[in-house]
């Protein structure tokens, strides 16, 4: 049993330690580390730092028995190790720094480079500045291309190949392997004098090559779960462990054709998925992905293990179960996805109000040849808009992906009594974002809205859907025609109730004009259609027509729009009791 103490143990090693451990394959790189940005000043920068003794930051370790896909090499070094060893020793938070580290002392290639030496250079002769702005680091350490004056052709490396050649320019690795011999040099020539600073600064530069100390965080014996939030609360730069790339590499397998074994890479496969299904749905994160995978394993593989879809379980995930369900499971997915493109018409992620519908219809859709369109179309909706969250946690999906393997098996689905707040439907701002902003935008989006202008247009399509956060959602009483005009109006401009899609060119036409105003221009032949199709009220059309309007001409639009959203749910929930709260008015309820 694993001491607590040691679960996360400080500790540290010099950098030749570390650096000869990792060239002994005694550390692992997983590939999911893979994003060294190799820059010279960056290099010198973190040397300058070492050699002032600074601290440059923990380097987190992972010990660990499970089998992880690696870097094969770093700065072109071979590291990985092919034995079959039980205990592995994983950077995970550190890559960078040992990049550098490694290469400037020992060289090797820096990938987009190839041609150019990393060994790094100090010269002796640059004097130690203490102001916090200093840039002499710039010129205490030096790569060949910054000393070598090409046989006495490149002028401005002239002077430095002078002090090179009297032993003041000095390879790193040089003065760490070889101190005697370096010190010897500059004795013999013209530092005759122990005290002189060059002799100082060599002193110093061996010290720390000797006795500097990285600082190393390690675990031991800690799930995936806890690496992942300890790996995003230590990394400097905030950026999580994804779980994602664990699963990648611990899934990954090589092509092994003497033993007939396939190759498997999980993150091909999500890859080429994407590139070749059309549509945005396609491009759901690598975590829905793999949550979704989870989920259908879970419900068709006996002890999978896979009991739920958070880190700790998808850690359990094994190469033969994804592989036994992949084909099948892409099926499911295009079969969701043509489910909320031509049945739903919905153009992209942004109009699904709960994430987890995605793991509850996947595994519905997984080899099923019969699937139940106007069912799902009653769960979506139901599920969407119900006063109460049904589908935020691992426990309401998993109840939900229970209710759906009723619906395949009895043909029936079980779902209870429908309960809407208009309260809620008031006071639903885009702004939010939330769960009922989302079903809102999904609802206008399913009755196919037609332009305003151009009333055989539709608005929703690819090209919209992909133009930002507030693709021309326009206020049908725009936010400056009521901030100097507020009449005696309570409810919220920024109401969802008051939003409708529109083409760009429209939404830019009307502007912040009086909808009594606007709306003349589109009042033709089929424009109440149009408008039905949006679901507002036609009171706005019949204000304008009439050249007036109430002076709380927005609360009464928004209540009766309110009425429109709540019975086009009604029509889509037929044969379920619906029933209409008023939290405003907390003693009415609206049996229907």
């Amino acid at each position: 049993m694993i001491d607590y103490a040691d679960r996360i143990k400080p500790t540290d090693y010099s950098i030749g330690t570390f650096l000869d451990t990792l060239l002994n394959k005694k550390y692992q790189i997983p590939t999911f580390q893979r994003e060294v940005v190799w820059e010279r000043d960056s290099v010198k920068k973190l040397w300058d730092s070492v050699y002032r003794f600074y601290p440059i930051g923990s380097i987190l370790i992972w010990k660990t028995g499970l089998k992880l896909q690696n870097h094969r090499s770093v700065g072109g070094h071979i590291i990985a190790d092919e034995s079959e060893d039980s205990d592995f020793q994983y950077i995970l938070d550190g890559q960078q720094r040992t990049t550098s580290l490694l290469t400037s002392l020992y060289g090797g290639r820096i990938e987009g480079k190839e041609e150019f030496d990393p060994k790094l250079y100090i010269d002796l002769s640059i004097k130690d500045v203490e102001e916090i702005d200093d840039q002499s680091y710039k010129h205490r350490f030096l790569f060949w291309d910054e000393i070598d004056d090409r046989g006495g052709t490149f002028a401005i490396n002239s002077q430095r190949m002078i002090r090179f050649q009297e032993g003041v320019i000095v390879q790193l690795l040089e003065i760490k392997q070889n101190f005697g011999r370096v010190e010897k040099k500059l004795q013999s020539g013209k530092y005759p004098d122990y005290d002189d600073p060059i002799r100082e600064r060599l002193r110093i530069i061996h010290n720390v090559l000797v006795n500097y100390r990285l600082s190393f965080i390690e675990l031991k014996g800690i799930e995936v779960s806890e690496v992942c939030q300890i790996f995003e609360r230590i990394n400097q730069a905030g950026k999580p462990l994804d779980i994602f790339d664990i699963v990648v590499a611990k899934t990954f397998r090589i092509e092994k054709p003497e033993q007939n074994l396939k190759g498997f890479y999980l993150r091909e496969l999500v890859d080429n998925f994407r590139d070749q299904t059309p549509g945005n749905f396609a491009k759901l994160d690598d975590l829905t992905y793999l949550q979704i995978l989870a989920m259908i394993i879970n419900a068709n593989i006996a002890d999978s293990g896979v009991q739920n879809i958070t880190p700790i379980y998808l850690n359990h995930l094994r190469t033969e179960q994804i592989e036994s369900v992949w084909e099948e499971t892409k099926a499911a997915l295009l079969k969701m996805f043509d489910f909320f493109e031509n049945h739903l018409h919905f153009k992209g992620p942004r109009l699904i109000p709960y994430r987890y519908f995605y793991m509850t219809l996947a595994t519905y859709f997984f080899k099923n040849s019969q699937p139940n369109y106007e069912a799902l179309k009653q769960y979506f909706w139901f599920t969407s808009f119900h006063f109460d969250d049904l589908l935020t946690n691992t426990t309401q999906l998993r109840q939900g992906i229970e209710l759906l393997s009723g619906l395949r098996t009895n043909g029936s689905l079980q779902l209870g009594r429908f309960l809407i707040d208009r309260q809620r439907l008031r006071t639903t701002y885009y702004s939010a974002q939330g769960r009922m902003a989302t079903a809102m935008m999904a609802l206008f989006a399913n009755q196919e809205p037609r332009d305003w202008a151009e009333i055989d247009r539709h608005v929703l399509n690819d090209v919209y859907y992909t133009l930002g956060d507030k693709p021309n959602l326009h206020h049908i009483f725009p936010s400056g025609f009521i901030a100097e005009h507020p009449g005696a109006n309570k409810l919220p401009v920024d109401c969802m109730a008051n939003i409708a899609y529109l083409t760009q060119i429209t939404n830019i036409k009307i502007s912040d004009k009086n909808p009594v105003i606007y709306l003349r221009d589109y009042d033709k032949p089929r424009f109440e259609q149009v408008l039905a199709g949006h679901l507002v009220p036609l009171d706005v059309l019949d204000w304008s027509r009439i050249e007036q309007m109430p002076e709380n001409a927005l609360d009464v639009f928004i209540e009766k729009r309110i009425d429109l959203i709540i019975e086009a749910l009604r029509l889509k929930l037929g044969g379920i009791q619906f029933d209409v709260i008023d939290s405003r008015e907390a003693s009415s309820v609206l049996p229907k």
